[in-house]
């Protein structure tokens, strides 16, 4: 007996039908994998809306939230992570998997044609209404269906899962080929370069003007061209150090203390810009 079908349950078919095949044309004929992934994400939702509209919300649920919400958006991240142009998919990295995906297409085909042949001769077909009516509701049926008919076939598909998580695992490990340092090494590292093994000095120190084209000086009195940033450093913008004046200050500092303030170490006004008096 077939029952008459409503407006509302006819809208949203033909809606979700014509969004699901566009997505699926989308998704094969789309040239950036990208673009190709969010059109199987816009196939699964319209799927999943006919799944509830067909009195079978349990699987409209775990495919928004398992394949849509949790795969797909997953091979989405990964695709953007990593990056996959355009040319790759012109790169065979397996021989034959071509001839492979044609003739499993054509055998997917076939099963999709039969199984609508047999909808519209309505060939031991009872509905979903019928089916879910026999344990109680739908979520009971599948349980009932996957734990006891199905059984043996559900953990065969589990335990394809964990060996495919598994080999994903294997296949992604590197071996380290070089044992990891240790604080000590690092330590001994830096220093037997003959570079400054601390932290450069950073601009204004040692140095009796806080600016940021001021070479910071050591404390044997030689610059610390290191302090200032690079770009200075190219375009020659840096305030050349008087030397006199760092004489006389070290001598005060030796003296004791300075009856007065130490004239400026620059050679240029310090309230003049740096290119200027050169």
């Amino acid at each position: 007996m077939i029952e008459q079908i409503g407006t509302g349950e006819a809208v949203v078919f033909w809606v979700c039908a014509v969004l699901s095949v566009v997505g699926a044309l989308g998704l094969i004929l789309s040239r950036r994998a990208v673009h190709s992934a969010l059109w199987l994400a816009l196939t699964m939702i319209s799927l999943a809306v006919l799944y509830i509209a067909n009195a079978a919300p349990f699987l409209g649920m775990v495919q928004i939230i398992v394949y849509t919400g949790a795969v797909m958006m997953l091979f989405l991240f990964v695709l953007m992570v990593v990056g996959v142009d355009a040319s790759d998919s012109l790169v065979e990295t397996i021989r034959g998997q071509r001839w492979a995906a044609i003739v499993l297409g054509l055998g997917f085909g076939m099963l999709l044609t039969a199984g609508i042949a047999n909808a519209l001769a309505g060939v031991g077909m009872t509905g979903l209404d019928s089916a879910n009516s026999q344990y109680g509701g739908n979520v009971e049926g599948l349980a009932r269906l996957l734990f006891s008919d199905y059984l043996v076939a559900f953990e065969i598909v589990a335990a394809l899962l964990i060996v495919a998580a598994v080999g994903a695992l294997v296949l992604a490990h590197r071996e380290k080929w070089q044992p990891k340092l240790t604080q000590r090494d690092l330590a001994i590292q830096r220093v037997r370069t003959g570079l400054h093994p601390g932290n450069q000095a950073p601009p204004g120190v040692y140095a009796r003007h806080n600016s940021v084209d001021t070479p910071a000086l050591l404390p044997d009195g030689s610059i610390a061209e290191q302090s200032v940033p690079e770009p200075l450093r190219v375009r020659g913008d840096l305030r050349p150090v008087d030397t006199a004046a760092i004489t006389e200050t070290a001598e005060l500092a030796a003296g004791g203390a300075a009856d007065g303030p130490v004239e400026h170490p620059v050679a240029d006004d310090p309230g003049s810009s740096p290119g200027e008096g050169r």
